[in-house]
């Protein structure tokens, strides 16, 4: 099937529509085996869009329909597009291959009810080392976060977020996650996370004074990690975990703007929606605000300009 996947809404930097082809398999073997023979054809991580699972368990995976476009395509650019389906679906909004050849992952908390979500996890984790890659970073979509770890495919999955953890970031040294309904930064050590316990062992390395933390940027990007704050958003060094953590910069903003993502050396991909007290809920695909080179310190007045 044959969709326009494009940004909603006006912008400051917008891509242009991107045909883009969603391919459905029925099970997570379907997954591992379409993703291979795409792969094949020249598809890697950064073309893959968007990846969801429907009430039925079908996976669905969109991707450009040309695959030239996929060298253009950067994270940042993903959280702009609206995704090419309507209705109940699931959305993944990464997948970490972790050392040791764990699998974490980031999503729509429904995806706890499908039964297939670990399975699918797993089967894009064996295409990803295939391409001797880590993660895969898909596009912004509304749902209340939800983070999970497995082992393997053969064992139970862990739902951090029941312990209170999501939005979970991975580091060299660790894991970062933010604790719903609270203004703090936790960390676990991959050490910890190699026992196959990730209830416990968290600590906190940060503490914001602009309120609980709702969104957390999906990748740290040159040591630094933006988060979004009741009252505004937050830059962090996290060059030296798990001893130290820096704020680099905050600006003040109103409620409900907040940054997904960055692109390397360029603008911030920045999301709108309703504070909760658990998070940000209905978040609207990504505008990308700034120019090259500019810090967070600039974003206040980015965002005025026509």
């Amino acid at each position: 099937m044959n969709v326009l996947v494009g940004p909603g809404g006006c912008c400051y930097r917008c891509l242009p529509m991107i045909p883009a082809r969603v391919h459905r398999f029925r099970d997570p073997t379907a997954v591992v085996l379409g993703l291979e023979e795409l792969g094949q054809r020249g598809l890697t991580p950064r073309g893959v869009l968007f990846i969801a699972i429907d009430p039925r368990g079908e996976t669905h995976i969109a991707i450009p329909d040309d695959a030239s476009a996929v060298t253009r395509i950067r994270v940042g650019d993903k959280l702009t597009l609206k995704p090419p389906w309507e209705g109940r679906y699931f959305h993944f909004d990464a997948i970490h291959r972790l050392p040791g050849g764990t699998v974490l992952w980031n999503g729509d908390r429904r995806l706890g009810e499908t039964g297939s979500a670990a399975a699918v996890a797993c089967a894009v984790s064996v295409w990803l080392k295939g391409l001797s890659a880590r993660s895969v970073f898909l596009g912004c979509t509304p749902h209340q976060a939800g983070s999970w770890w497995t082992p393997s495919e053969r064992s139970s999955a862990i739902d951090l977020h029941a312990t209170g953890y999501d939005s979970t970031v991975v580091t060299a040294s660790g894991l970062l996650a933010r604790r719903a309904g609270e203004p703090s930064l936790h960390f676990l050590p991959l050490a910890q996370v190699r026992t196959g316990d990730l209830r416990h062992g968290w600590t906190e390395v940060y503490r914001s004074n602009l309120g609980n933390v709702v969104l957390v940027e999906r990748r740290v990007l040159n040591y630094s990690l933006v988060l979004t704050c009741e009252r505004g958003l937050v830059e962090i060094d996290v060059s030296g975990l798990p001893d130290e953590v820096k704020e680099v910069s905050r600006v003040v903003l109103g409620p409900g703007l907040g940054v997904v993502g960055r692109i390397d050396g360029g603008a911030f991909a920045i999301t709108r929606g309703r504070v909760e007290p658990w998070g940000l809920a209905d978040v609207m695909p990504a505008l990308l605000v700034g120019a090259p080179n500019q810090s967070l310190r600039d974003l206040p007045a980015a965002l005025t300009q026509p």
